[in-house]
């Protein structure tokens, strides 16, 4: 193998930094897809570095040889596919910019998986999660703090479950959400893109219940640093750099509260509550083009994981109002 030398690194370092100002710029990529492309090419460009490549005159075959080399590493599929389509991506870039007159990633195959069904709760787990975390919200015997942390964790859950929201537009709702009047809200998603979300009562309820919790806690503190937290901008704000509550932080207390609930931990997390919403939704008889535009998926393909939810219901329907069918 051929040693790398310090230009290629820092000509694959410079074209990732234009390749991602690229994404930012044109399709709106937010921090959270920007930094996944970042540790994949990153990846990327040590294993061509070991190579004696880089970005510019990487062929096909180390293209292959980097594949082989993350299912070597014991890579699932999934990660091995969105490795290759970073690639993909990157070099349809340098075509496009003329930093390359070919496409080495073009004629690539990928691996072959299988689309599995996304995990969901049953209605009655949810209810069983939205019960504990009120009565968690209104224990007299705790401190303000932990009231606090309890009020917020029952507001996230009845949002989420209202909504279907993603858990980076969920924490990062402004505090102009909690209006009481408010029957929708502007959701800023993907691409930068923005869409209105209806809200129910339940919702609407322990937001403002939230809310007139932290503007009490203002008023009782007002010489305390919770003061900032409470003038924040953000619904759920926090002492963190990004000035709103983490979707981390949000997941584990998430699981706790599963535990609480008589739950295992490993079966919940916000995104296992976003099926929740779109399941239950269709099993009711939502449309699928409707739960489509409520969580914010560009193509109906997306949406399409949850049809195995519309076939059982007309199944059941057949089943039980069909003149023919066996009683």
């Amino acid at each position: 193998m051929r040693a790398r030398s310090s230009d290629n690194k820092s000509s694959d370092a410079k074209l990732t930094g234009l390749f991602l100002d690229m994404l930012a710029a044109e399709q709106g990529a937010g921090p959270n897809t920007l930094d996944a492309y970042r540790r994949d090419l990153t990846d990327f460009s040590e294993f061509l570095g070991r190579a004696g490549r880089a970005f510019a005159d990487a062929e096909t075959q180390t293209l292959r040889d980097y594949l082989a080399d993350l299912d070597t590493r014991g890579f699932k599929s999934t990660s091995v596919a969105r490795r290759l389509s970073a690639m993909r991506h990157l070099y349809r870039f340098l075509l496009n910019e003329r930093i390359r007159t070919d496409d080495p990633a073009a004629i690539l195959s990928g691996p072959k998986r299988g689309r599995g069904l996304p995990k969901v709760l049953s209605i009655a787990d949810v209810d069983r999660m939205l019960r504990r975390a009120k009565e968690l919200s209104k224990a007299e015997d705790a401190s303000l703090s932990k009231r606090l942390r309890a009020l917020r964790l029952y507001c996230l859950l009845e949002v989420l479950y209202a909504t279907g929201l993603r858990v980076s537009e969920l924490v990062a709702l402004p505090r102009t959400a909690a209006k009481r009047d408010a029957r929708m809200i502007v959701v800023r998603g993907k691409g930068n893109k923005e869409r209105l979300v209806p809200l129910n009562e339940a919702s609407r309820q322990a937001m403002a219940d939230y809310l007139a919790a932290t503007e009490a806690a203002k008023d009782n503190n007002k010489t305390d640093k919770k003061n900032r937290v409470a003038a924040s901008k953000w619904l759920f704000p926090s002492f963190g750099e990004s000035g709103h509550l983490t979707r981390q932080h949000f997941a584990r207390d998430l699981k706790e509260l599963a535990v609480a609930s008589g739950l295992q931990a490993r079966l919940v997390s916000p995104h296992v509550l976003r099926h929740a919403f779109a399941s239950h939704l269709l099993h009711n008889g939502a449309d699928l083009r409707i739960v489509q535009t409520l969580l914010g998926h560009t193509d109906i393909s997306t949406t399409q994981i949850y049809t195995h939810v519309v076939e059982e219901r007309l199944k059941s329907l057949v089943r039980d109002l069909h003149p023919l069918a066996e009683k």
